[in-house]
């Protein structure tokens, strides 16, 4: 598979095949026309010695230093030297991949103004698995990714390290194996890769990826404990959701009668007039986190999408513009959202947890789902650990994108620490996925003990687990488990036997 790049088009979902499925990049002979037409205008710009921040000015606090003939040359060579000044251990390889993919797409708009050379390696990186080594702390997400997207620079010239074929290693080992050449800078070329926000855009897309399918995998989960507790269905009859309006909450109140569909404890008798909060809110709470990852990938499409550099050049009118087309803001802003949204999914899922192992709250299901109390202790500690992950998950939680603090002197004294804010909603999505598996683990028990027939949709999930999980009988360290169910739902393959049954989840 081959993802073609023509600067519009580019969607989260083409970003992760490239970035972990391993698809190939190119691109279009329109896009290459207009990198070459935008590099042939200034590079008449700059042997008239006119006057452009960042290729004949330093940058930042030193805009107003006009560079020599001579000092253009090298200064983009130094200026990646000195913005690589990140710390800490790398970034994950499927960021780093997808970030050299946005950057490729920015150079195709032709307004970046680097050479042919540089998207081409940058291309030729990609395809050939030579992913940089960036650290993960040093970006504040203004003036782009500046400190790993240095690192990528780094890399295309042969320097510091990559990972390649499993391993790493020198840059310039691995670009003599992969084929390639490290490249030398021209003057505009090493702030043409440097100056977006695509490694939080990265960081940003794949997150979504992975809480599209996390939150079907919710309604799942959510359906197995609705028939484990016996639930009143009345808050999911789709006239209820269709009156108040909210497209989220009707997708998910479908999704959960779908699942319980033909269920047998469903039918059954014994049901409260009102169940809690955390059982009835589902559909509006998920609802709601649908609606703002929705919000939230129409923002991060547009930013692969678009020009994302500075300065902007027009070759049309032969113009430079400067700006702030680097900031981080409109891609961090709705992530915000995002994290807050998932961490109270989290929170929901621990309570609907809670009242699997409660027995004052579990309708007749034994303490902590054990059929020896006293004895064994059941999944009572597993309890503990979604708590744990839920406060984490809370103090993750809190707004980075109000963190400006002022760099460079002042001249970039507003930053949108969008790097922060996606990195922490990554470990928030993560922990997600983590709850939701003791969660998991916890409704198939019950549904053990129950002992009556389940939804079709929920029956296939609860088999599937039985394959991998072997019912708790007697006591046994939980961990494996745990370990065992979060691998089952980030493989995809629940939720593929889930849709096979019946039918694809909205």
């Amino acid at each position: 598979m081959a993802v073609e790049l023509n600067g519009s088009g580019l969607t989260i979902d083409d970003v992760e095949s490239v970035a972990r499925g391993g698809a190939s990049v190119g691109v279009t002979d329109d896009g290459w026309a207009r990198i070459e037409e935008c590099r042939e205008m200034i590079q008449e710009k700059i042997d008239n010695h006119e006057i452009m921040y960042g290729v004949t000015t330093g940058i930042g606090e030193f805009s107003e230093v006009v560079l020599t003939p001579d000092q253009v040359k090298d200064f983009q060579k130094y200026l990646i030297y000195s913005h690589a000044a990140g710390i800490g251990g790398p970034l994950p390889e499927d960021v780093v991949r997808g970030a050299m993919v946005g950057r490729i797409n920015v150079h195709c708009h032709g307004n970046s103004a680097g050479r042919r050379e540089v998207t081409q390696q940058l291309i030729e990186m990609v395809n050939r698995g030579v992913t940089p080594v960036a650290a993960a702390k040093g970006s504040v997400g203004a003036c782009g990714d500046l400190s790993p997207m240095s690192q990528v620079a780094m890399a295309m010239m042969g320097e510091g390290d990559v990972f390649y074929e499993g391993e790493r290693m020198e840059a310039a080992t691995a670009l003599s194996a992969a084929g390639l050449e490290p490249l030398k800078l021209h003057a505009r070329d090493g702030l043409a890769i440097i100056n977006g926000s695509n490694m939080l855009t990265s960081m940003a897309a794949l997150t979504l990826c992975d809480a599209q399918k996390w939150v079907k995998l919710q309604d799942v989960a959510a359906a197995m404990t609705l028939e484990a507790l016996n639930a009143n269905m009345l808050p999911y009859d789709h006239r209820l959701h269709e009156l108040r309006g909210f497209a989220g909450s009707q997708i998910v109140a479908a999704n959960l009668r779908r699942l319980t569909e033909g269920s047998e404890i469903m039918a059954a008798q014994g049901k409260k007039v009102q169940d809690a909060y955390s059982l009835r809110s589902t559909p509006q709470v998920i609802g709601s986190v649908r609606d703002a990852l929705n919000y939230a990938r129409s923002q991060v499409e547009i930013e692969l999408n678009g020009v994302g550099d500075n300065p902007v050049f027009l070759v049309d009118e032969q113009r430079v513009i400067t700006g702030a087309n680097f900031q981080g803001t409109p891609v961090s802003l709705p992530m915000e959202m995002v994290g807050t949204g998932l961490s109270m999914a989290a929170v929901l899922s621990e309570r609907r947890l809670n009242r699997l192992t409660n027995p004052a709250l579990s309708g007749g299901l034994p303490p902590f789902l054990t059929e020896h109390a006293g004895m064994h202790s059941g999944l009572m500690v597993a309890q503990y650990t979604a708590c744990a992950l839920v406060a984490e998950t809370r103090i993750l939680s809190h707004p980075a994108a109000n963190q400006s603090i002022p760099a460079a002197a002042d001249q970039e004294d507003f930053v949108s620490m969008g790097m922060t804010t996606t990195q922490k909603t990554a470990q928030i999505m993560e922990n997600c996925y983590s709850v939701l598996a003791i969660e998991f683990i916890a409704a198939a028990q019950a549904l053990d003990i129950r002992g009556m027939k389940p939804g079709t949709g929920v029956a296939a999930a609860h088999s599937l687990i039985r394959e991998k999980i072997a019912h708790l009988d007697e006591d046994r360290p939980l961990f494996p488990d745990n370990d065992a169910m979060l691998e089952l739902l980030k493989s995809g393959e629940l939720l593929t036997v889930v849709e096979a049954a019946i039918g694809e989840l909205d």
